[in-house]
């Protein structure tokens, strides 16, 4: 007898990543363009949880993204516009309708 298929949660939603310029190469792109990713999440998820299962997707992007236990700082994370750490946190609950942007972070003079 075979299994039954994966059902999502009904209350399931998406949350749009877009993951733009250096940082696209880590999820299969060039390194030159943004990518528009979707993630299926369920109610409860976190940013955490949302960002670990792109790294379960995506193995090179855990080795750039996190550190130490905790982000690493070659990435910023931004959520809803505003970068991690001013309205949301990594375990902030996701909602529907927020947006997530991975961006490699410019540094220099």
């Amino acid at each position: 007898m075979c299994p039954a298929p994966y059902q999502a949660n009904a209350d399931a939603f998406v949350v749009k990543v877009e993951v733009v310029s250096t940082v696209s190469q880590f999820v299969g792109g060039s390194g030159h363009e943004a990518l528009a990713l979707q993630v299926t999440v369920e109610p409860g998820d976190t940013v955490r949880t949302l960002l670990q299962q792109l790294c379960g997707r995506y193995p090179r992007l855990r080795a750039v993204l996190w550190e130490g236990g905790g982000l690493g700082p070659h990435i910023e994370v931004v959520v809803n516009d505003e970068v991690l750490g001013v309205s949301h946190q990594l375990d902030s609950p996701l909602k529907p309708g927020d947006r997530l942007m991975l961006l490699g972070q410019y540094v220099g003079g």
